[in-house]
């Protein structure tokens, strides 16, 4: 009869945004919305 064991340990830490990059990701979120919102406008006449 064999018993194996394992012990492991999995830590989770919080990555601390750039200000770089959240100002990246507010300049790609409204891209989006307004890119979403021009679809819904062109496709709403249909």
């Amino acid at each position: 009869m064999a018993l194996t064991i394992f012990f492991f340990t999995i830590s989770i830490n919080k990555r601390e945004v750039s200000l770089e990059e959240a100002i990246h990701r507010e300049e790609v979120e409204k891209r989006m919305q307004e890119g979403i919102n021009r679809y819904l406008r062109t496709m709403g006449r249909y």
